[in-house]
């Protein structure tokens, strides 16, 4: 599911891909559900291939959103961010992530983070784990062929 849903750069919230045209993407905004052309000049980037730093590692986001959703028991944030201070923002991440890389994950970082999981969670798209697994089996099965 994660593969499907994209981050533009320059434009606010996540927009799920709807169709692929020649030099374009066709997308739908998760906020107001409107559909336009993408370009590709534009930075475009799927949240199947965000990782989050940590330590040790580089986790992916459907880990990380998976975390999240354990904690709030599927529901929505109810951390402002825009009220938010850096010490509580960090200290929600270090909740579901322990081990970020304080140096390199910044504050902008945590408050796109959760406004994403925000936006996931009204949009009814909450099966990180479940697609990610489907996805894996049906690559399993075409290789298998």
């Amino acid at each position: 599911m994660l593969k499907t849903i994209l981050s533009i750069s320059g434009k606010p919230g996540l927009y799920k891909l709807i169709s692929q045209g020649k030099n374009m993407l066709i997308v739908e905004s998760l906020v107001d559900k409107k559909r336009f052309p993408a370009y590709g000049n534009e930075k475009i980037i799927s949240l199947g291939d965000i990782a989050m730093y940590t330590d040790a590692e580089e986790v992916p986001l459907k880990d990380v959103l998976l975390s999240m959703k354990k904690k709030e028991n599927g529901a929505a944030v109810a951390l402002d961010v825009k009220k938010a201070s850096v010490k509580e923002l960090q200290a929600y991440l270090a909740e579901v992530l322990p081990n970020f890389d304080r140096d390199r994950v910044y504050v902008s970082d945590i408050k796109k983070l959760i406004s994403w999981y925000n936006l996931l969670v009204a949009s009814g798209m909450t099966d990180f784990e479940e697609a990610s697994e489907a996805a894996a089996e049906e690559t399993k099965e075409a290789t298998a062929e």
